[in-house]
């Protein structure tokens, strides 16, 4: 069959999937491409029957739905041929990081950033890698010297690679941590991806104070506030700070300290997966 001949109802009732979640998905994650009837309709064909087929067996799988979308799209993480270049080049990353070799973990992360996308880097290797740092801090087999380390030195290329994400000609974002949170690195990750999808960044940083956070909003009228909580920090102290400001300004909120229920309780957005993820749905909206 030819490509582009399904109209929506007829690609819903095939993939058993419904009207508007397929209208959501091609939205904020660009899972479909239809080309266009004479008469202006949308049309979908075998491709994009395939790609959704596809998301909903890697969401069944225990995928986030952003993350079933991408792999969905692209066919996996990262192509095959790249796979070995960003394993060797991870493992000496860490390597460099446990010895505080900083010249080999900057040599590292220059060879991933020539390999790969800067998103790719943050999504296959910086954030893994951070998970598993935290775990093995938890259970004893890195020092807080090692971990201090690895983070300064990770947090500085980020802010490097974050340069000039005030610039441009799209709406602003205000990225803060809520007082008393010191993790920012997902927030920067966030920063950086989202600002190369044509949001301008103001950025805050860590253990931002609510007055702060007002004096900025009206000083650059954001069109978004994004917190972000990581795990173990509650926000529950802030509870009114929050929601206060949520009347003024629409606020989001993501990390792995925040729930989508205690989002709705809050009156904010949830922002749901990793910071790639994140910042792929929120731009893909209309």
């Amino acid at each position: 069959m030819a490509n582009g001949y399904l109209r929506i109802g007829e690609l819903a009732k095939r993939t058993g999937t419904s009207p508007e979640l397929l209208r959501a998905w091609e939205q904020r994650y660009g899972l479909l491409r239809p080309s266009r009837s004479a008469g202006g309709f949308r049309l979908y064909s075998d491709d994009d029957e395939a790609r959704i087929l596809r998301t909903k067996q890697l969401i069944a799988s225990g995928l986030s739905a952003a993350e079933a979308a991408r792999q969905a799209v692209t066919g996996g993480t990262v192509a095959e041929g790249d796979r070995p270049v960003i394993d060797g080049l991870a493992d000496e990353l860490r390597d460099a990081l446990d010895r505080f070799d900083e010249d080999g973990a900057n040599r590292a992360l220059d060879g991933l950033i020539a390999a790969v996308s800067v998103e790719t880097v943050m999504r296959e290797v910086l954030l893994p890698y951070l998970r598993i740092l935290g775990d093995r801090w938890a259970s004893g087999d890195v020092s807080v010297a090692q971990e201090h380390f690895a983070s300064a030195l990770l947090r500085g290329r980020l802010l490097g690679l974050a340069r000039g994400w005030g610039a441009g000609s799209g709406p602003t974002l205000v990225l803060a941590c809520p007082p008393g949170e010191e993790h920012d690195l997902g927030l920067i990750m966030f920063g950086i991806a989202v600002s190369r999808r044509g949001r301008r960044i103001t950025y805050l940083g860590q253990d931002t104070p609510f007055s702060t956070i007002e004096a900025t909003i009206d000083a650059v009228g954001p069109e978004l506030v994004v917190f972000a909580v990581a795990e173990g920090t509650s926000l529950g102290p802030h509870a009114r700070a929050i929601r206060a400001l949520a009347n003024r300004v629409p606020v989001a909120v993501g990390g792995a300290g925040i729930t989508e229920d205690e989002a709705r309780r809050l009156g904010v957005r949830f922002l749901e997966g990793d910071p790639v993820e994140a910042a792929g749905a929120l731009t893909a909206e209309p």
